[in-house]
């Protein structure tokens, strides 16, 4: 989700004690005992809603594979890019891994993390996955390939509807279902309906904000709605322009202004900024609140506890047609083996299943998302209405520019991390303690370029053939896939 800061985290950790660094590298460990003569893979990732389907895997692969053992160590999801940044540096890396948000994959492969899967990713293994998925700075780095795109592309944000508190409210269809909003009016109209017709009981709106991930989230799906292509998810700046817009993009702020009319209103749940998104999954589902922004993610945990009273959209926008959409480069990457694995073919082996069309039928039939695989979200079965609806929102999510696809030196531009950035100045406005919206935005806006700016510097002095220019599209529309072109 959000790309945190993970500079200096080393320095601080120093402080630790042999015990507190031993617990904060162990996480929550799901392993198998291991048997004279089995081979123990070490694996990370962050799966929370997806871990039944992680779990089923696991118990798959071992049972075709009886002398290999997956250990399978859960770390929290925000906090993960420093763990697994300590445990290579403390040489005690997993062997395989889910890909940390940052540092940038040719960074990490610079630094030594990861091991190149070209002795197993023949051709004829790529050739699994459909044309256009493999590119330097997205799977590959200097023409080597280590890692894979896992999913198919949906929108990856939705905003969810309570239908018992919609109808509730009066806010219903002709056939008394209820009425899904399309519009910024249509939220307000709704919220305020719930908020006063639940006699206190419920609000129209809700978030948990803990570790400050959500708010970024409204931001996103309701700016883009309204005709802004840039965006946080994917760190996604406005390639027509090379540049981040926070502030000179007016949607930003006129969202912002809404949310906060929102909460002086009294239409959003009032200890939003105090709760996680699993608690508030949770809320949502109980009744107090009636919309609430998230992924496909929160349906498998609703699945879990039989809760199907509920419906969704995407990209509510001022007009009742979105005028921009959400964004993904070609190809992808999730998983990777460890430069250091000494068990490397067995890593391969669970590697190579996960990013297998059988395991991602799997994922699909389970409700976790799409797959890579045109075969596999086929032949799936779909569970649920609301899936399926999910399912049908594929037209919103289009190829993006990717510069490092056009000019390969722009995977040597590291660029610096801001503070604060967005989720910090969101925070700030909701709580009140930034006071001009404008203002602050256009700062971060300044803050974002100029770290840019920055990277492109440094990668200059280093010998890369790089420019802002290589940041900027002209023949960008973003309302039509974009073809990107290989140097």
């Amino acid at each position: 989700m959000s790309p945190l800061s993970r500079r200096g985290f080393l320095t601080a950790s120093a402080a630790l004690g042999g015990t507190a660094l031993t617990s904060a590298l162990t996480g929550c460990s799901s392993s198998s005992s291991s048997t004279p003569g089995t081979t123990t893979i070490d694996h990370w990732d962050w799966f929370v809603s997806q871990e039944p389907w992680l779990k089923q895997e696991i118990a798959l692969f071992e049972k075709q594979h009886p002398k290999i053992k997956i250990k399978r160590t859960v770390q929290v999801s925000d906090k993960y890019p420093d763990l697994i940044n300590l445990a290579f540096r403390g040489g005690s890396a997993p062997d395989l891994l889910m890909i940390p948000s940052t540092p940038a994959l040719q960074e990490q492969v610079a630094d030594g993390w990861l091991r190149t899967l070209d002795d197993h990713a023949t051709p004829q293994w790529r050739g699994r996955f459909p044309d256009g998925n493999f590119y330097n700075g997205v799977d590959m780095v200097e023409g080597k390939v280590y890692s894979a795109p896992f999913s198919g592309q949906a929108p990856w944000l939705q905003l969810y509807v309570h239908n018992g508190l919609f109808k509730q409210a009066g806010i219903t269809n002709p056939d008394g279902s209820a009425k899904v909003p399309k519009t910024w009016d249509d939220v307000t109209a709704a919220a305020e309906a719930i908020t006063a017709k639940s006699g206190g009981k419920a609000y129209g709106l809700g978030f948990g904000n803990v570790p400050n991930t959500s708010l970024p989230w409204w931001v996103e799906l309701f700016v883009r709605g309204a005709g802004s292509p840039a965006g946080y998810g994917v760190d996604l700046l406005d390639y027509r322009v090379g540049k981040w817009t926070f502030g000179s993009d007016r949607n930003y702020a006129d969202f912002v202004e809404l949310l906060l009319e929102w909460k002086k209103k009294g239409y959003v749940y009032p200890s939003s900024m105090s709760i996680g998104d699993e608690q508030a999954r949770a809320f949502f589902e109980r009744g107090k609140f009636g919309m609430i922004v998230g992924g496909v993610w929160n349906q498998s945990t609703w699945t879990q506890h039989h809760f199907t009273d509920y419906s969704l959209t995407t990209l509510p926008s001022p007009t009742e047609a979105p005028k921009a959409f959400f964004y993904y480069p070609p190809g992808g990457h999730l998983w990777a083996l460890s430069k250091d694995t000494k068990v490397s073919d067995e890593a391969w082996t669970w590697f190579d299943w996960l990013y297998s069309p059988a395991a991602g039928q799997r994922w699909v039939e389970s409700g976790q998302g799409l797959s890579i695989f045109p075969e596999a979200n086929k032949q799936a079965k779909v569970g649920s209405k609301q899936f399926q609806d999910y399912i049908d929102m594929r037209q919103y999510a289009l190829p993006m520019p990717v510069p490092a696809i056009r000019n390969p030196d722009v995977s040597k531009v590291v660029i610096p991390t801001v503070t604060p950035d967005l989720p910090d100045v969101l925070a700030g406005l909701y709580s009140g303690q930034l006071k001009d919206v404008s203002g602050a935005l256009s700062a971060l806006e300044d803050r974002r370029n100029k770290a840019l700016a920055d990277g492109v510097k440094q990668a200059q002095a280093k010998g890369a053939k790089v420019s802002l220019a290589d940041w900027v599209f002209k023949d960008w529309d973003p309302t039509k896939p974009y073809q990107n072109k290989p140097a």
